[in-house]
């Protein structure tokens, strides 16, 4: 099978070890840069040109489209789904779930539990923004922030004004959402392939920080999710209509609440902490779904 996989760096763990695991299985693995691939678009006959070739022969692909790059991005697997070719993730669920306030709202019809969330146009009555999620301390995030990038605790109601005056004041649009003060800075990432829950991690932010990325000096460790943590991860993928992907949540008082869902998660950090092969999975289930 020849299988495109749409990474600007194929030096990246997750990258190379796709790589690693399709050249084992007996495919050819090339990785493309999204960003230097031009898109045909023809009657009956979309095509996508790169490095003087034509890209007709692919038979699936797998994005690892970054989120500054994700309008032309999904651009590309958008014409690859046109040409017919099998994709891991749609385009448009990779847009669905890059806009935090439409997959809020999509998971929240879905029944998903996830901290009380406010979202207003640039309000400046904070009071009435803290009261709807149980006042301080808060979460404020941007919408568009990644990788913990944009997320800041605001431990008092002076302090939550002086960073909504801010990002108002940039034009940045962010959600208000209820801090967890039972979580203690820790997360729990699982990774899903095909629909399936194929490893989970606990991540806890290092000391004085409420973040739990790993690149921010976070640790990890294996852990086995309960009934209801599975049901969160597997109902989330569902609901955003993407079969590979990582689910954060949250362990509180009333149950796991769901904090994110990214459509292309990182392999480094849960592949360490469980042991478990998550490239080899996601290579598999692109052998049993390829049109």
């Amino acid at each position: 099978m020849n299988i495109v996989i749409l990474s600007r760096n194929a030096q990246l763990y997750s990258t190379s070890r796709l790589v690693e695991e399709g050249e084992k299985k007996g495919h050819k693995i090339e990785v493309i840069d999204p960003l230097k691939c031009d898109i045909i678009i023809e009657k009956e006959k979309p095509t996508i040109y790169f490095n003087d070739r034509y890209l007709d022969y692919v038979d699936a692909i797998i994005p690892r489209i970054g989120a500054s790059v994700t309008f032309f991005g999904c651009a590309v697997v958008r014409q690859f789904e046109m040409m017919g070719v099998f994709t891991t993730v749609t385009s448009d669920a990779i847009i669905r779930s890059r806009d935090k306030l439409r997959s809020f709202q999509r998971l929240s019809k879905a029944g998903i539990g996830m901290p009380k969330t406010v979202f207003t146009n640039y309000s400046r009555d904070v009071e009435k923004v803290l009261s709807h999620v149980g006042g301080a301390p808060v979460i404020i995030k941007l919408l568009e922030g990644t990788q913990g990038l944009g997320v800041v605790l605001a431990e008092t109601k002076n302090a939550a004004e002086s960073v909504l005056e801010a990002f108002n004041g940039l034009q940045a649009r962010a959600l208000v959402q209820e801090y967890i003060a039972e979580a203690k800075g820790a997360d729990l990432r699982a990774l899903v392939v095909d629909g399936q829950v194929v490893g989970a991690m606990k991540r806890q932010g290092k000391e004085g920080e409420f973040r739990s990325n790993l690149h921010r000096g976070g640790s990890a460790k294996i852990i086995k999710l309960n009934h209801d943590e599975l049901k969160v991860a597997m109902n989330a993928s569902r609901a955003l209509k993407l079969p590979v992907c990582g689910v954060d949540m949250l362990q509180s008082a009333r149950g796991p609440l769901l904090l994110e869902v990214n459509s292309t998660p990182g392999l480094e950090g849960i592949e360490g902490a469980t042991g478990r092969n998550i490239a080899k999975s996601i290579i598999t289930y692109v052998e049993r779904n390829r049109k």
